[in-house]
């Protein structure tokens, strides 16, 4: 049975999924989508490294490695106390709690509604395996086609797909995304299979 609450710890990869609560609308314009990819960076790419993501009207996917913590990495984001001490957050769900609240509030505001935006708690799978890794990226990747939102997942502005392609400074870990598949044109050979095919019908989670 998958374990979708299990506890984010360092070096290893998961998959991070999120939606609206009661799957309701979570980005309304485009600048939510940016505030996202801002917030999401502030609180988050100090522990954190992103490999693919897409954002959706109502629902989010990540692929994230949790990153081996020490002071030298977190000390303009740790707690510093009167000593000089930073305090390392032991649980990084928690900074992703912080983050989902932070965004919450200021869709909130705009929408003039209340309550809890996502749901409760965000789901998180560990992957294990180089297959799982690559078949992830283009579930990713294939999710706006998935959902009727294209024709053609690949001209999607909301994801990582053309960010990756793209020669362009990121913070994104482009470079090792194609080194699993080895070069640039087999990763967008890859991400040529039919969205119907085996290799990610195990992985829907909506």
């Amino acid at each position: 049975m998958i374990d979708y609450k299990c506890k984010l710890e360092e070096g290893k990869f998961y998959h991070i999924y999120n939606r609206g609560n009661n799957s309701d609308t979570i980005f309304y314009n485009n600048g939510n989508y940016e505030y996202f990819l801002k917030k999401y960076d502030e609180y988050l790419s100090d522990y954190i490294e992103t490999y693919t993501f897409c954002l959706l009207p109502n629902h989010f996917h990540l692929l994230v490695r949790v990153q081996n913590q020490n002071p030298a990495r977190v000390l303009n984001s740790g707690r510093v106390l009167n000593s000089g001490r930073v305090i390392i957050p032991k649980d990084i769900s928690l900074k992703f709690s912080h983050f989902f609240n932070s965004y919450s509030q200021s869709i909130n505001k705009q929408q003039n509604r209340h309550g809890s935006l996502f749901e409760k708690p965000y789901r998180r799978i560990e992957v294990n395996s180089m297959q799982y890794l690559q078949n992830l990226v283009f579930y990713i990747h294939a999710n706006p086609q998935l959902h009727g939102l294209t024709d053609d997942f690949r001209t999607y502005k909301w994801s990582s797909y053309q960010r990756i392609l793209i020669d362009k400074p990121s913070k994104l870990f482009k470079k090792e995304v194609i080194e699993w598949f080895d070069d640039k044109e087999n990763f967008i050979n890859y991400h040529l299979q039919k969205i119907e095919s085996e290799t990610i019908k195990h992985l829907l989670l909506e």
